[in-house]
């Protein structure tokens, strides 16, 4: 195997792996506030505090595992984001550390504004 192929090899082995941690940790997280906080400690919650005058431990059961699901969500994708970035950009250098993003690769280009018809 070439050092090129086996630097790839490498770099989708971790992207992988990092992903695998991510999506184990947002799932513990929403198993914790789904099971846990909705089911198993509600009783203890709901003498605690209230949501707009519903138990803290059936709001969770009712809104707040969904809420909760729904930033998980957001956050699993904006983390993926982050990452393809980061290991597109190791695989195209070719090196294991990835170069700093300027900030002027986050801004869109004129061409992109124009033809969306909208001002950036």
């Amino acid at each position: 195997m070439s050092d090129s192929a086996d630097r790839v090899s490498q770099a989708k082995q971790r992207y992988w792996r990092r992903n695998v941690t991510l999506m184990v940790g947002l799932l513990a997280i929403w198993a914790f506030v789904g099971l846990g906080c909705g089911i198993l400690f509600a009783d203890k919650l709901n003498d605690l505090a209230s949501v707009g005058g519903v138990p803290l431990g059936f709001w969770f059961a009712q809104q707040g595992s969904i809420i909760t699901f729904v930033l998980l969500i957001l956050v699993y994708a904006i983390s993926m984001n982050r990452l393809d970035d980061k290991y597109h950009r190791e695989i195209a250098t070719g090196s294991d550390a990835a170069p700093p993003r300027s900030p002027d690769s986050a801004k869109p280009q004129a061409a992109d504004t124009d033809a969306e018809g909208g001002d950036a």
